[in-house]
């Protein structure tokens, strides 16, 4: 597990968008973090990695949308699970339909979709107080993430 401070936006979009450098199709990542915490602002970052066309967004009342690559890359799939009920409708989302062939990011899925892969990154996201800064902490979760921490350069 890894975990870094980042005092503003503008550091959570680029610590987003090396973090895309790791991604490839087939990856999930789960985001936790309290309302207003930074997740929306890291999945930007995550998108322009990827270069996937947006604009990048909150899904919270259309649940789900697909970023199409704007180079032959993996599409992004951004869910914000905040009003899924469980289970069931994450279910409905079809959201395994899609997953070894896009990078799935879902905002509010702890607890929710980590049955959809035995690989998957676990983020939380969580404010200091007094300031702007976020404290990000990654846990990489199966055999994809066991020899190098998702957010650092493979060596």
């Amino acid at each position: 597990m890894t975990a870094e401070r980042l005092p503003t936006a503008d550091d959570m979009r680029a610590y987003g968008t090396r973090l895309a450098a790791r991604l490839r199709p087939g990856d999930l990542v789960v985001l936790s973090g309290a309302l207003g915490a930074g997740k929306t602002t890291l999945v930007q970052g995550i998108a322009e990695g990827l270069k996937v066309r947006g604009p990048i967004t909150s899904p919270t009342f259309v649940i789900a949308r697909v970023h199409p690559s704007l180079r032959q890359g993996p599409p992004l799939v951004h869910v914000d699970a905040y009003r899924l009920g469980g289970d069931l409708e994450v279910d409905d989302l079809d959201l395994d339909a899609s997953l070894e062939e896009s990078v799935t990011v879902v905002e509010w899925g702890e607890g929710l979709v980590e049955g959809l892969s035995d690989d998957r990154l676990e983020i939380h996201i969580d404010r200091e107080a007094g300031d702007d800064a976020r404290v990000v902490t990654v846990r990489g979760v199966g055999g994809r993430w066991s020899d190098t921490p998702p957010d650092r350069e493979e060596e």
